[in-house]
């Protein structure tokens, strides 16, 4: 397991994410064999490891995956492909179709990216409704995906009595948005029963052991939209996820942590900071947050603005989000367009971030010197999304070096001229 060989020595493998990242090894290695650095991967598979938490580059993950309307695995597939091309660091499945296995082993099989499920999803299908899932259906899930290669895993171990009467003495507008959280408190109330998940985290533990499985500790009790965010049931959820980063770290199995949906731009830095707290600084993984409710096919948007102050807070993980998020499933172009938007946000954070802002900061440096040239094709390919800027570009090309808003009145062609003709004169007169 990487967290127990890392307190036990320097590896390879530490080496190399440590060069990648721009930090030296032997502090990567601390911070993974003290659970500040995760760097989710099964034993059964062989990729080159991704380092998601403190002084590591901001990560990008992408959500792929099947539902009952829309059940078409070489689609998801596909998706899953092109969020990896256009940058994504992580791919994960949220299938909830009748193909759902195929999809699963296919994504393990086509990435070498880190690839997560969320188990409870392939339990309560085993059903004819949900609620009737049993304890043994939610772990036996976990294993088989562990035993097929998943690399982490989605566990609403957060969502168990103590929130669940939270939520009940300060109800919300939207009480719970997380389709994991749902069916979690809903087997709940039915069964009369705790969270499996939290009252046997002990058993998860060991599981996730056997296969060096990340557990993604899930944000069951996300704020749904801005009226629900940084409430009581967010908070007690916080409280329990970091007993269970604790009790993580003892066994020496990896852990990530969820946070917050909805959240009003100037709560984010709170809530980051708060989760990070409670947690133990343990690494921070964010869908979004989305900092408005009114923008509806533009919450890529919402969701970059949100996770750019997220990272600049400490978010170490952030999740896409797509122009389709709250309307349907996502195509293949919104997928490529959410991790470009996604990719930018992460940059726009590491340009602020602790052990990443030189890094990130040479890379503006360097397309500003490409600018300052109008040197066009290293602009290109400094760009984030070189095919649509090339693309724009070409449209409306002009006939000289320039751009075709500003023309020969390009103020960095005019300022370069002037002072290059003033040299020239100066160069005369002392020739004279």
């Amino acid at each position: 397991m990487l967290m127990r060989e890392a307190k036990n020595g320097l590896s390879d493998e530490v080496k190399r994410i440590a060069k990648v990242e721009g930090v030296e090894p032997e502090r990567l290695r601390s911070l993974i064999a003290r659970g500040l650095v995760a760097v989710p991967r099964n034993a059964g598979r062989d990729f080159p490891g991704r380092a998601v938490g403190m002084l590591m580059s901001t990560k990008v993950n992408a959500n792929v995956g099947t539902s009952k309307d829309y059940d078409d695995c070489d689609e998801e597939v596909r998706k899953a492909k092109i969020a990896v091309q256009y940058g994504a660091d992580a791919v994960m499945d949220l299938s909830t179709g009748h193909d759902r296995d195929s999809v699963r082993k296919s994504l393990i099989k086509e990435l070498d990216v880190p690839v997560g499920t969320v188990p409870i999803y392939h339990a309560a299908r085993k059903r004819r409704n949900a609620v009737d899932m049993t304890s043994d259906d939610l772990f036996n899930s976990v294993r088989e995906h562990a035993k097929d290669g998943v690399d982490f895993v989605t566990v609403h171990c957060g969502v168990n009595r103590n929130s669940l009467e939270r939520l009940k003495n300060d109800p919300r507008l939207l009480n719970i948005v997380s389709r994991g959280g749902a069916l979690t408190l809903a087997w709940m109330l039915h069964n009369g029963k705790d969270n499996p998940f939290y009252e046997e985290f002990d058993y998860l533990l060991e599981i996730a052991s056997e296969y060096d499985l990340t557990l993604s500790l899930g944000d069951g009790m996300r704020p749904g939209c801005m009226a629900d965010a940084t409430d009581r049931p967010e908070f007690m959820e916080f409280i329990t996820l970091g007993e269970l980063v604790r009790r993580c770290r003892e066994k020496g199995v990896q852990c990530i942590v969820e946070g917050p949906g909805h959240v009003p731009l100037d709560d984010v830095e709170l809530s980051v900071r708060a989760m990070k707290k409670l947690t133990g600084d343990a690494p921070l993984y964010l869908l979004g947050p989305l900092v408005t409710d009114i923008a509806p096919g533009y919450d890529h948007i919402v969701g970059a603005i949100g996770g750019a102050v997220a990272g600049m807070a400490g978010a170490d993980f952030l999740c896409i989000v797509t122009p389709s998020e709250h309307l349907a499933l996502p195509t293949v172009d919104d997928i490529r367009e959410g991790v470009i938007v996604g990719r930018i946000a992460a940059h726009v954070a590491d340009t602020v971030k602790e052990g990443q802002r030189e890094r990130a900061r040479l890379l503006d440096e360097r397309m500003s010197r490409a600018r300052g040239d109008l040197d066009w094709k290293a602009q290109m390919g400094l760009a984030i999304d070189p095919e649509k800027a090339e693309r724009i570009r070409g449209t409306r090309m002009p006939e000289g070096e320039t751009c075709s808003m500003c023309s020969d009145l390009c103020a960095i062609k005019l300022v370069r001229d002037a002072l290059n003709q003033k040299a020239m004169d100066k160069s005369d007169q002392r020739g004279a």
